[in-house]
């Protein structure tokens, strides 16, 4: 009885902290869904229009609540045109580019790493800038024309990075410098173009790269998701082949990984989202960058937690930045990129303190 006492416990106590592991990470992710939740509910009722849970409740159910004034039929539009659309693509465009980062970082071995490593950013940048320099239009419409040159330029930018690294082997170094390397050529482009343009057209190129949800439309929210359907779940169903990867090449072909097709279909999916997401918004960043890193402070290094972490992260993190840009100095609205910008670079920073703290102890 005593020796099955003594080599049982720590078996028992095994399987208490694993419990306990499980808990709070599950505990963790339920905090996470309702930080979400809180942060849209706030968003969709923040604004210079005044619609308000009880106003909606009015119009939704005229009979039950008639203690406040319903909608106008402008207000519901706001609503339902704008705000939503807005809260919406913020959101998926925060996934997008959460998990794009944090993939990014795992098959390039690099955890400054983001979706737009591969020159993607200023690539589509500059495929906007050529559509509003010479006043392109398609079916009519200059906003569709900017969005296909984002995208087109986007994707050309994906297949020269990608077409260069299977050259010479499709190494994680070669994809960041090829990166590096287009990143700076297409940024000479789009200089180029902002040189060429009157001050109409370079006041459009200049907001439309301080990134911005206030274009957001429910077609274009419906072909990010879609987008997204495809891409997370088959990115997330690699999540231990990454984990091997982070160990190094030749530990993950040991251990049966294909890390060259992994790297090329990963990086190809990353591409296809960042730069739908880019071709809505115009450059959002660091969101990318410091999701991912607050995932891992939150849970570890596997990336079958993190990843759907990162994800939550990446879109709640978006939506908040929105909700700031759109009150902060209303009725003035401050593009999400700035905002961004302005609480990503201070967290950023502190997670690499924090980060490089904990390496030193």
């Amino acid at each position: 009885m005593s020796g099955h006492g003594i080599s049982g416990s720590p078996r028992e106590q095994l399987r208490r902290q694993i419990a306990i592991y499980h808990r709070k990470q599950i505990g963790l992710f339920i905090l996470v869904i309702l930080v979400g939740i809180a942060v849209g509910y706030i968003s969709c009722f923040s604004g210079v229009a005044q619609v308000t849970p009880g106003r909606l409740l009015a119009t939704l159910f005229p009979k039950i609540w008639n203690a406040s004034q319903p909608l106008s039929p402008t207000e519901i539009t706001v609503l339902l045109q704008l705000r939503l659309p807005r809260i919406v693509m913020g959101f998926l465009a925060g996934v997008g580019l959460a998990v794009g980062g944090l993939v990014m970082q795992a098959i390039t071995g690099n955890q400054m790493a983001s979706p737009f490593t591969t020159g993607l950013s200023n690539a589509a940048a500059m495929g906007a800038s050529v559509v509003i320099v010479f006043s392109l239009r398609f079916m009519g419409s200059l906003q569709l024309a900017t969005v296909l040159g984002a995208f087109s330029m986007a994707l050309l930018c994906m297949l020269l990075v990608y077409g260069i690294a299977a050259v010479k082997g499709l190494g994680s170094t070669t994809i960041v410098l090829v990166g590096i390397a287009l990143n700076y050529f297409f940024s000479a482009l789009n200089a180029g173009m902002q040189y060429l343009a009157n001050q109409e057209q370079l006041s459009a190129i200049v907001n439309w790269t301080f990134g911005s949800l206030s274009q957001a439309t429910w077609k274009q929210t419906a072909f990010l998701f879609v987008v997204l359907a495809v891409c997370v779940p088959y990115l997330a169903s690699k999540g231990w082949h990454y984990n091997l990867l982070t160990t190094g090449d030749e530990s993950a072909v040991a251990m049966g990984v294909n890390v060259r097709r992994l790297r090329t279909v990963s990086g190809l999916m990353v591409t296809l989202m960042a730069a739908s997401v880019v071709s809505f918004t115009g450059v959002i960043g660091f969101v990318g960058l410091v999701a991912p890193h607050i995932a891992r402070l939150l849970s570890g290094g596997d990336h079958r937690r993190i990843l759907p972490l990162s994800a939550l992260l990446g879109g709640e993190l978006l939506v908040a930045a929105d909700l700031v840009g759109r009150t902060i100095a209303s009725p003035v609205v401050v593009p999400v990129g700035i905002v961004v910008s302005f609480i990503g670079v201070p967290l950023f920073v502190w997670l690499i303190l924090k980060e490089r703290g904990g390496d030193e102890g």
